[in-house]
C-alpha cells in the first residue's frame, strides 16, 4: 500500500465542512480529525481549523503532539 503525498492546496481542501473529510499535519503527516469530536465541522474549540498544517501551532498548545499520533495517518505532507 503506497503511502499519500499531499501538497499544502490538497490538504486545504480537506477541511471538515459541508459533509468532507477533516485531515491536519502535524510534523509532516496528514492526519484524519473527521470523527474526533474534538473537531466538530473542521474546528478545534474555535481555535483550530482543519485543512491546515498545525505543526506550530500544537508546539504551543497545552497539550503535545503526542495526542495527533492517537488519529488514523492518512498521508504525509509535501515539503515546500
Amino acid at each position: 500500500m503506497s503511502i499519500r503525498i499531499f501538497t499544502m492546496e490538497e490538504l486545504r481542501g480537506y477541511d471538515g465542512r459541508d459533509g468532507r473529510p477533516g485531515y491536519v499535519a502535524f510534523d509532516g503527516i496528514v492526519y484524519d480529525v473527521t470523527d474526533s469530536w474534538h473537531w466538530k465541522n473542521g474546528n478545534h474549540w474555535a481555535l483550530h481549523d482543519a485543512g491546515r498544517d498545525l505543526t506550530c501551532q500544537i508546539e504551543g498548545a497545552p497539550h503535545t503532539g503526542e495526542m495527533m499520533r492517537r488519529l488514523r495517518i492518512v498521508g504525509k505532507l509535501k515539503k515546500s
